[in-house]
């Protein structure tokens, strides 16, 4: 996927988050592209890719529409995901891991250093960042090698905000966000170690626990929309 292609997804993703695009309201590829500062091309790119996360419905004529969806929807999802990407995460190490599956793994891990290593992140390292971790997790699915799995995981990552790279930065602390994406590599470090020595429960338990850190990343990002998320979890 494209730098700039990225970008916009994860642009919307977040306008859409924090209200500056309302349920029901038409979104319009001109309009958008000018407030991004990139060409229609990556935001007509982005608008059914985003509708296939359940953040937009496509319009009775043409174009898109912002769906709406509340704070229980996105949670009940995301421990959904926990638990079905733990399963998967558990197969694996049960299994036994290939060479190449954790070779591309460690792949992911340097392109989240590369992020990373400068000890904070720019408003452009969002989008390298959400690609990276979109890619640490389908690997693991894939390698699980189950229908069923990828299957559910797909139609569950159709609520908004339900699949792994659904992160939104909060552009005032990029240092919380630091260490917030910080301490989520962490958690893949110990994934791809349990993986490799073959560890299916505690795997299991680092995918459910790292699965829930794209709720933090909201309650960062959407200020207005996390006591909400806090009370639906409370």
């Amino acid at each position: 996927m494209s730098t700039h292609l990225t970008h916009a997804i994860v642009r919307i993703r977040e306008m859409i988050l924090r209200n500056e695009l309302a349920p029901g309201q038409r979104v319009a590829e001109a309009p958008l592209a000018e407030l991004l500062g990139v060409s229609r091309t990556p935001v007509r790119q982005a608008l059914p890719l985003l509708a296939q996360e359940g953040l937009l419905a496509e319009h009775d004529t043409r174009g898109f529409v912002v769906r709406s969806f509340t704070a229980a929807d996105v949670l009940d999802a995301i421990d959904v995901r926990a638990s079905l990407e733990g399963l998967a995460a558990r197969r694996v190490a049960e299994r036994g891991a290939s060479r190449a599956f954790l070779r591309e793994l460690r792949g992911c891990l340097e392109d989240g250093e590369a992020v990373l290593g400068k000890r904070c992140v720019e408003e452009r390292d969002e989008a390298l960042y959400a690609d990276m971790n979109q890619r640490f997790h389908a690997l693991i699915l894939s390698e699980a090698g189950s229908p069923i799995l990828t299957d559910a995981i797909e139609r569950n990552s159709r609520v908004p905000f339900a699949g792994p790279q659904a992160l939104a930065f909060d552009r005032g602390q990029l240092d919380r966000m630091y260490d917030q994406l910080r301490y989520a590599h962490h958690q893949h470090y110990s994934l791809v170690d349990a993986l490799e020595q073959g560890q299916g429960a505690r795997a299991e338990a680092l995918m459910r626990e790292h699965a829930h850190v794209v709720e933090e990343s909201i309650n960062l990002a959407a200020l207005p929309v996390a006591p909400v998320l806090s009370k639906e979890r409370a």
